[in-house]
């Protein structure tokens, strides 16, 4: 054993087989752990962080091993080494509870409003560990492919729910969820955070670099340009007298998504590779002062296999919990009293990304407003020009008929959102009464949605059977 200025240094085995830690010991007795890698699988990246993926960092523990490394039985040690640092090295850890009940009620055959409610509080601990466990394999690639992962594996949680509503036919539960995730994190997200920065920093500048908001904002004019061709469509070849065919409409909308799909591939390798300065996030050490116990090292905890064995773990039961909540949304609205559009809209996404949404608000508040902004827009941009685009396509091989016509009043709360998002941003400063405007503009867009009572409407599924309903208005009372 050598000893360095009261730091002394001996081998310990890691939670897995081929990855070898230096275990320290503190003249304060903390226990601290480095790592070298001895297997196959070595930890390569060193800024492959995207801001999406930082925002999660927030709700991260630093591990204590103090009571685990007197555990003699060196594979129990690691076994639960590994447990802890999945299960409870989170804030957030006390929703897991959540996944187990939402089981429970499932098969019980019980109240389905309270499986549904469960199963999106069981969401929020899953998404976060989806959130870590992808970073977690990112630092073991290059750069490039590492903030490809982080990137394009932000929303999962979003692209499982869909592809589940889309199995079962469900498509405008499937526009309704996509639509609200963005306005959710434009107006929710982004302006709570605006709105908490300004009021904790009242009197301090707020500032931030407007170059990653400009180009995160041109991608969502297009996407919203999308949509809104679709619907202008719709309405033009219905007021003239000739046959008006959907399935130009279809092949128009799956068209735009191919050109969607190929736009956003570029604006990865415009952050990844060519202007990766642009977006490059501040280092997490640096991020988390002030006595924050978030992970602040960009070093693996887990070995390559182990993190690729949760991830899978965690995968599936995002993906049963989504299976569960597309079940028993229309139960769970009618036990409620709401509509599902409104569910959807709203319900759903500020439950589901709690976790990250949180994390943006706790960074405006120490001032990180570029990461911020990167999460909020970030993950807007994400699901207009990635997730929508992919469930199109994904409804085409599957033989639904999906387009991108959200309806008009769906489509004109998704246009105006990037307008006024737009214009809050267009300074480059931020305040308190720009995160209440964008707070305004949900709260009124809500508002309307829990007026409108709008049973599912179902597409063609494979089985070849077309479901419709029709919308209806109901007051707020009612």
């Amino acid at each position: 054993m050598e000893s360095y200025e009261g730091i002394s240094e001996e081998p310990h085995r890691s939670l897995e087989a081929g990855t070898l830690h230096r275990k320290f010991s503190y003249p304060n007795g903390r226990i601290g752990m480095t790592s070298t890698d001895t297997g196959p699988h070595k930890p390569l990246s060193r800024h492959s962080r995207t801001a999406l993926s930082l925002s999660a960092t927030s709700l991260r523990k630093k591990s204590d091993i103090t009571v685990l490394s007197k555990i003699p039985c060196g594979g129990l040690r690691s076994v639960l080494m590994n447990l802890q640092e999945i299960f409870l090295n989170t804030k957030v850890a006390f929703l897991f509870v959540f996944v187990i009940v939402a089981f429970v009620l499932y098969f019980l055959n019980l109240n389905q409003g309270w499986v549904f409610a469960a199963s999106l509080l069981g969401l929020v601990p899953l998404a976060e560990r989806l959130s870590f466990l992808t970073e977690q394999l990112a630092l073991y690639t290059g750069p490039t492919i590492g903030g490809l992962l982080n990137a394009t594996c932000g929303n999962a949680t979003e692209l499982i729910i869909s592809l589940f509503a889309l199995h079962k036919g469900e498509i405008e539960v499937v526009k309704w969820s996509l639509l609200g995730s963005i306005l959710s994190n434009l107006l929710l997200v982004l302006g709570s955070s605006l709105f908490a920065g300004g009021i904790k920093n009242l009197g301090r500048a707020q500032n931030y670099d407007k170059k990653q908001s400009d180009v995160g904002i041109g991608l969502l004019f297009v996407g919203g340009l999308c949509h809104l061709l679709a619907v202008v469509y719709t309405y033009a070849y219905a007021t003239v007298e000739t046959d008006f065919f959907p399935s130009n409409k279809l092949e128009m909308s799956r068209v735009c998504c191919i050109f969607m799909l190929v736009a956003y591939g570029m604006h990865l390798f415009f952050q990844l590779k060519t202007h990766s300065q642009l977006f490059e996030p501040e280092e997490v050490s640096a991020l988390v002062d002030d006595g924050d116990d978030a992970v602040g090292e960009e070093e693996p905890v887990l070995t390559w296999w182990s993190a690729f064995a949760w991830l899978v773990f965690m995968t599936v039961l995002v993906a049963v919990l989504s299976e569960f909540i597309v079940n028993t949304i229309q139960e769970a609205s009618q036990y409620w009293g709401l509509s599902i559009s409104f569910t959807s809209i709203i319900l759903l996404p500020i439950v589901g990304n709690a976790a990250e949404h949180a994390g943006a608000v706790m960074f405006a508040v120490k001032r990180k407003l570029d990461i911020t902004l990167g999460v909020a827009l970030g993950s807007a941009t994400q699901i207009s020009m990635f997730v929508i685009p992919v469930s199109v396509i994904v409804a085409w091989i599957m033989g639904i008929d999906m387009d991108l016509d959200f309806k008009i009043l769906e489509t004109g709360s998704l246009l105006m959102t990037i307008l006024v998002t737009a214009l809050v941003l267009q300074d480059g400063t931020s305040n308190y009464m720009k995160g209440a405007i964008l707070l305004f503009c949900y709260a009124v867009i809500a508002v309307c949605f829990l007026a409108v009572k709008t049973p599912t409407t179902t597409g063609m599924v494979p089985d070849g059977n077309l479901r419709t309903s029709v919308g209806t208005l109901r007051p707020l009372n009612a």
